[in-house]
């Protein structure tokens, strides 16, 4: 039979339920809405105990967003295995699960939060960006990028943050639509590389050469040549 008594966390345990606090706070409402009071009782806590772990909200802001940007990073993690196109859709998925799931807490990350601009967290969200350069590197069997690819991957990285946000602002656009147009926008932006470089022509041709007729390359094959017709 339970006696009612409640388990004293350990430091570390703390400040992991801390973080994870915040993080479900911050994922709901931009950081700087919410206040300690809020995180300390949410926590069940007061106060002053949650001074008692972190300086201060900043700190805290920082600490959640570290384990924020390592699950974003993870999203981006996909076995090589099967048609690049469905592994890129599998991945955009989960990037909008993220989204969704951490809406405000994401918006206010990329448009403007309380720790935007510290070097913690631009080294955080390079980070991500980098883990997700690296992954799509390797989906491609490239270890070294030559300049033009990179210009590409990086953009492509850059786009898909803005579609995001863009989405955030009232999800005018279907979420499924959005996941594959930004397969098709990777593509495109291969494509549009590979005219002006031998290089990228031949990792073009490498790209889509196991594709099958029903994936999201050749989906926008077939409407290219719909419009052209």
């Amino acid at each position: 039979m339970s006696t009612g008594v409640r388990r004293r966390l350990g430091v570390e345990e703390r400040r992991q339920q801390l973080i994870g606090v915040a993080l479900e706070l911050f994922s709901r409402r931009s950081p700087d809405e919410v206040s300690i009071d809020e995180i300390a009782s949410a926590a069940g806590i007061s106060r002053p105990l949650v001074y008692h772990y972190f300086p201060g909200k900043l700190s805290l802001y920082e600490a959640a967003l570290k384990r924020a940007s390592e699950d974003l990073a993870g999203r981006f993690a996909e076995p090589q295995e099967g048609p690049l196109g469905a592994r890129l859709l599998r991945v955009m998925h989960r990037f909008f699960d993220f989204v969704d799931e951490h809406g405000p807490g994401f918006a206010a990350l990329m448009r403007g939060g309380p720790a935007v601009g510290s070097s913690a967290t631009n080294a955080l969200i390079d980070s991500v960006r980098q883990a997700a350069y690296e992954q799509i590197l390797a989906h491609l069997d490239v270890s070294e990028a030559p300049a033009r690819l990179e210009l590409v991957i990086r953009s492509w990285i850059s786009l898909a943050e803005s579609t995001a946000l863009i989405w955030l602002d009232g999800r005018r656009i279907p979420r499924a639509e959005l996941e594959i147009q930004l397969v098709h926008d990777f593509a495109a932006l291969a494509a549009v590389s590979a005219a002006h470089d031998e290089e990228m022509t031949a990792l073009l041709k490498r790209m889509v050469k196991d594709e099958p007729g029903d994936g999201p390359f050749a989906d926008l094959a077939v409407r290219l040549l719909a419009l052209a017709g």
